[in-house]
């Protein structure tokens, strides 16, 4: 399998902004839970533990990473069932991400976006959120799961010329 990078990546003033989407024929509320619910992210990104709400922290374990890929998520904003923004600091850096949904018709729009990141990690970040939004696609669909060495390397230049075109 050879999936097609469909993220975008630029610069900003602060770094480097990824933003990638995915659709879904399924109401707003749906993919909502599908995107917060602990027993839902479990099935593509790993389960998450606490008490939820802007404000508070809660721990994430991303079940698919090598090693303990545990987090603790700050919850910086929460508008159900419209918009989640949450940041993290740990041994992978501080990181900034927003997750904004779009119900038009029978189809909702899931826009991740990834805020602030270094340019120098952008062509391995960015084939992992690929990876993680198909993992969602799939648990969805009840499909199989994707393998993460189908989008890394492979998707790393479609970032890092992204890049390169911003900087000429």
């Amino acid at each position: 399998m050879n999936p097609k990078p469909t993220g975008r990546a630029h610069r900003t003033a602060r770094g480097v902004e990824l933003e990638i989407k995915r659709q879904f024929r399924a109401p707003i509320e749906d993919v909502w839970e599908s995107v917060t619910d602990p027993q839902s992210t479990a099935r593509w990104i790993g389960p998450w533990s606490g008490d939820s709400g802007p404000g508070k922290t809660v721990k994430l374990q991303m079940v698919f990473e090598d090693g303990d890929a545990s987090s603790d998520v700050l919850i910086e904003v929460c508008e159900p069932p419209h918009r989640l923004v949450v940041s993290t600091n740990d041994q992978a850096g501080q990181w900034r991400l927003e997750l904004v949904l779009r119900q038009d018709g029978e189809t909702t729009e899931l826009s991740f976006l990834q805020h602030d990141l270094d340019p120098s990690m952008a062509g391995e970040v960015g084939p992992g959120w690929e990876y993680y939004l198909d993992m969602l696609v799939a648990a969805r669909a009840g499909t199989t799961r994707p393998q993460f060495s189908d989008y890394y390397p492979a998707q790393r230049a479609h970032f890092l010329e992204q890049l390169s075109e911003d900087s000429s």
